[in-house]
């Protein structure tokens, strides 16, 4: 028998600056009151939680909840008062492994922001078997890694099975447009994961793969996103995406999850639209080049940008799908806010909520955002969280 849960999403980290845009959004969005959900603050320091609240502008009786990740007796009893843990701690190569841990032993839900395929797949390998015993229902990469791309796929898939009978053998997604930043635990994972491959090269297969998170099965070669390269189907050329990395993993473990909806052969790329002709070429050949996580701009954990560069922000990707007869259609994912923090926070949120309170029709495991909530997360996102995913043709 189930025992009761005293909230509906406890969201850890709620004084980081991710966590704490979070927490804004819910105390916004949905408040504390008998018809809200039943969500709560956590972090290391009462103090910090109460100062936070108060900022943010979050009711007084908020509830918080003092939790650390150097302290497994407070993790594990964070994990046991909630129906879904909603953590923004990261590195979670560093932070995660307890708190994981933690949610498959109580039967809890979670849901992260994690990039790092290292790590997911030691936890899909530790935890995939105690988690479907456990109902646990573990989900990474609930913001623009992955969110976007792996429903963007699911939903173009949708419609091109729809009209033409069978999926799309080959989808690209491509970035049309974004503006914004990059989160410093982005960036602080990445030289994680570097640190994690010096002292175990075998993580290197992993994080080279498409494949990395499909234990057991291997798909064809996928295209080349490493270079520049003229795109005839969109007449324009197009460049390496930094975050092309996890979401095709993320991609292409949707498929394996769900049973191969897309096929066994499915090949998926991602990509960033420059321009036409020459100029278009020599942009893309500098975003090849650059960096966007160095220099003394480069930003760090707990740092972000301005509300106003925030709301400024926005993205546009577009899904191009064609079946192996030729027959094709096209699917664009668009974000009201800046990828990194604005939109972030509102994907992770909602997807907590999803887990919490929508009926999900899958047991526990460890899933991604798409083979576990799929449309009911779209319809989600679109009415809540700026989100739109529009069939251009």
């Amino acid at each position: 028998m189930s025992v009761a849960k005293e909230f509906d999403v406890i969201i850890y980290g709620s004084t980081g600056y991710t966590g704490r845009l979070v927490a804004e959004y819910m105390a916004q969005q949905y408040g504390i009151g008998e018809d809200a959900p039943k969500w709560a603050m956590a972090g290391r320091s009462l103090e910090k939680l109460e100062e936070v609240r108060d900022l943010i502008g979050a009711p007084k009786d908020t509830p918080l909840v003092v939790a650390d990740s150097d302290d497994a007796a407070s993790i594990d009893m964070m994990a046991s008062r909630t129906k879904v843990v909603l953590t923004t701690v990261g590195p979670y190569q560093l932070y995660g492994d307890e708190l994981v841990a933690a949610c498959v032993k109580n039967g809890t839900h979670y849901v992260d922001l994690c990039g790092e395929p290292g790590w997911m797949r030691a936890m899909i390998d530790q935890h995939q078997e105690a988690a479907e015993k456990s109902g646990a229902q573990i989900c990474f990469s609930c913001g623009f890694d992955s969110i976007p791309f792996d429903l963007g796929v699911l939903m173009l898939q949708k419609e091109i099975k729809k009209r033409f009978g069978k999926p799309a053998a080959r989808v690209k997604g491509r970035v049309r447009a974004m503006e914004g930043t990059f989160s410093g635990g982005t960036a602080a994972s990445l030289k994680e994961t570097m640190k994690a491959i010096g002292k175990n090269p075998g993580l290197v297969k992993i994080l080279s793969s498409s494949f990395g998170l499909t234990p057991g099965f291997e798909g064809p070669d996928q295209p080349n996103m490493l270079i520049p390269k003229y795109d005839k189907t969109i007449d324009s050329w197009v460049a390496p995406f930094i975050m092309a990395a996890i979401n095709t993993k993320n991609v292409h473990r949707t498929n394996f999850l769900l049973d191969f909806p897309f096929g066994e052969d499915f090949k998926y790329d991602e990509m960033v639209v420059t321009s036409p002709g020459d100029l278009g070429k020599q942009a893309a050949e500098m975003v090849a080049k650059a960096n966007p996580f160095g220099g003394d701009d480069a930003p760090k954990p707990g740092e972000g940008p301005t509300k106003e560069q925030r709301e400024n922000g926005f993205y546009d990707i577009l899904f191009l799908g064609e079946t192996e007869d030729g027959e094709a259609a096209t699917l664009c994912v668009k974000g009201d806010k800046d990828p990194g923090y604005g939109s972030t926070s509102k994907m992770i949120a909602e997807s907590a909520l999803c887990l919490a309170q929508d009926k999900i029709a899958k047991g526990g495991g460890v899933w991604t955002p798409g083979a576990l909530m799929g449309r009911q997360l779209v319809k989600r996102l679109e009415a809540k969280a700026g989100l739109s995913f529009v069939v251009e043709s």
